[in-house]
């Protein structure tokens, strides 16, 4: 839903919305080479958007602040905000592209690769995140990515976390991080390339997670959590430390999107109150529903989908 920015929210997201054209196919082409698909479908994607609706249908009164264009693939995204009841506070360009990415998708082990073109929200500017610094210093919950500049990213969690906004970082696509973004995240949340693209440390095991987990924590981030794929997620908090094992919810259709399911799912649960721990197997759970899906933001659960799953 567009609203004025005077309407306040638990949880706001700052990241970008792309159109997804996803490949499912039995092996990627070589350079050079034509293969034969299986099947294509144009979806909603973007981080920032996939977790902000992941968010709102897990029960949490949700803000996305974006960029787009004026263009098809922006009423893509405004009409998917609309149904999904997120709250979009969004500056349009009518020079520029909303983005768009490539999707390709492995027929056999439904794992996926991605090449994203972020179009108009690669202009987001600290400038603009200044103007709508009031939205995020009201929220409970402040959520970003990489995907868009990293010093307004950055300047997203310092204003958050001057006003004792609970941050979470995911800090995807894998990237280099100025070593001050890390003691602004309350929470952060690679999966495993991310893990060992900012540890140097190889994750292949729930040991290896820890590890990584650990130096994360040393690096300045209040709390790790390590996404795992199929084996869940690992937690490492101040207090404590566990492994939280996946929900299996039936035959996988799709991973694409279960990273922003359990980001979006994670916040929504903590701007509830949820203990730490609790949150992330709520995150878990919205993520092992998602997978059973075809999509990105189409797959994300609802709160009562989510609490049915966890009982």
């Amino acid at each position: 839903m567009l609203e004025s920015d005077t309407c306040k929210s638990e949880v706001t997201v700052l990241g970008i919305f792309v159109a997804d054209t996803t490949f499912k196919a039995a092996r990627m082409p070589k350079i050079g080479e034509t293969l034969f698909g299986e099947q294509f479908y144009l979806s909603h994607g973007g981080k920032g958007s996939n977790q902000a609706v992941a968010a709102s249908k897990a029960g949490a009164k949700t803000r996305i602040i974006a960029m787009l264009g004026n263009d098809q693939f922006a009423q893509m995204a405004l009409e998917l905000w609309e149904e999904s009841g997120v709250i979009a506070s969004i500056t349009q360009y009518s020079d520029q592209n909303t983005g768009a990415a490539f999707v390709f998708v492995d027929s056999a082990s439904k794992d996926n690769a991605i090449i994203v073109c972020p179009g108009v929200a690669e202009t987001m500017t600290q400038e603009l995140i200044t103007e709508k610094a009031h939205l995020i210093s009201s929220s409970k919950i402040f959520l970003t990515q990489l995907e868009t500049p990293i010093d307004v990213s950055g300047l997203g969690l310092k204003i958050a976390k001057n006003h004792d906004v609970i941050t979470i970082l995911n800090p995807a696509p894998a990237t280099q991080i100025p070593k001050d973004i890390f003691s602004l995240c309350d929470y952060i949340t690679p999966n495993e390339t991310e893990a060992e693209f900012l540890t140097q440390i190889k994750v292949t095991s729930i040991d290896t997670a820890a590890l990584a987990a650990n130096k994360l924590r040393e690096m300045g981030a209040k709390t790790a959590i390590i996404t795992l794929g199929d084996l869940g997620v690992y937690f490492q908090g101040p207090d404590s430390s566990k492994h939280i094992p996946s929900f299996k919810f039936g035959p996988v259709l799709e991973t694409t999107g279960a990273g922003d399911a359990f980001n979006g799912a994670l916040a929504a649960g903590l701007s509830k109150g949820l203990p730490p721990l609790d949150a992330s197997r709520f995150g878990c759970a919205a993520a092992g529903i998602s997978v059973t899906r075809q999509g990105t933001a189409k797959s994300m659960p609802s709160f009562q989908e989510i609490m049915a799953a966890l009982n």
